[in-house]
């Protein structure tokens, strides 16, 4: 943890579930249940696990756009019941409007923030976050005429521009070339860091969990996925992309993940089965420093995670 992270949560998860119904008449199918964790004001947050466990599910109840079937979410002392522009969202797609301009796109989310504000002060802010993600001299462009890194960039600076109090993102980078993804990813990292934003990032790429996030959320196999345990990341929080793999805690992080990933994730329920595992408090792990549980993953595992692929899908 980092220490400009007060310990009081500022999100807090309290034992939500998501269900279905059955077909003819068949129990409902779980997606996930009894589900707690808390997020820190200024925390960077990731949430792994293989598809089907119900991650979008819990970004969108994160962000007012699903209820919970029960539970609730606390941010900020209040709770959550529905969208508002205190949570801003960044899907996979940029969905800009397309009849506007990158501007436009940015100045239409802040004038919706702030409706009272002057035309010209609204124009200023949003060339403020256009500057910010690199994108001066390309406010009239319309999406049409953006590459689709710089329509990504104009859907973050569109979501920071409202200044919310929590940033949602939902495989932001999973359309986007290699080289591309790599260099937004650095671009987020300064951003969030710069603005001490709190974000909930849902992603299948290891590295980039491990390179953006300060905690991360791994998920066991749905239906009835569980929260197993929260991995604590102990690289140093200046880091980038191009150095973190030098770093002796990396690879015990990354093969601590992949590990669960490809191993743990399926035992989980029936080696928990005897107890000892209360969802209301998921166990942390420091598998960098060789913490409780986080040792590292064996050798054969190791050895297999480094030729495995770093997105689990």
């Amino acid at each position: 943890m980092t220490d400009h992270m007060p310990d009081r949560p500022f999100i807090s998860v309290e034992a939500i579930a998501r269900r279905f119904p059955g077909a003819r008449g068949a129990p409902p199918q779980v997606v996930f249940d009894n589900l707690h964790f808390t997020i820190r004001r200024g925390e960077f947050v990731c949430l792994i696990g293989h598809s089907g466990c119900g991650k979008t599910t819990i970004l969108n109840i994160l962000a007012g756009l699903e209820r919970a079937d029960s539970g609730a979410i606390v941010l900020g002392g209040q709770e959550i019941s529905g969208p508002s522009l205190d949570r801003a969202v960044i899907f996979q797609s940029h969905a800009l409007l397309p009849w506007m301009t990158a501007k436009g796109n940015i100045a239409f989310a802040a004038r919706a923030r702030w409706p009272n504000r002057a035309r010209a002060e609204t124009a200023a802010h949003a060339q403020k976050y256009l500057d910010l993600v690199g994108l001066a001299g390309a406010e009239h462009k319309k999406p049409a005429h953006l590459s689709g890194g710089m329509k990504q960039r104009v859907g973050i600076a569109r979501a920071l521009a409202v200044e919310p109090k929590m940033l949602l993102m939902d495989e932001p980078f999973s359309a986007l070339d290699a080289l591309t993804r790599g260099v937004l990813q650095d671009e987020v990292r300064r951003l969030c860091a710069a603005t001490q934003q709190t974000v909930f990032m849902i992603t299948h790429d290891v590295d980039e969990a491990i390179l953006l996030a300060d905690r991360i959320m791994l998920m066991t196999n749905g239906p009835h996925a569980k929260l197993a345990e929260i991995v604590v990341n102990t690289l140093p929080r200046e880091r980038t992309r191009h150095d973190i793999h030098r770093h002796p805690h990396y690879y015990r992080i990354r093969n601590h993940i992949v590990d669960f990933l490809i191993e743990r994730s399926r035992r989980f329920a029936e080696e928990t089965a005897g107890g000892g595992y209360d969802p209301r408090r998921p166990p942390e792990t420091r598998p960098g420093i060789g913490g409780p549980g986080g040792d590292g993953a064996p050798p054969d595992i190791a050895r297999r995670s480094a030729a495995a692929s770093i997105a689990i899908v």
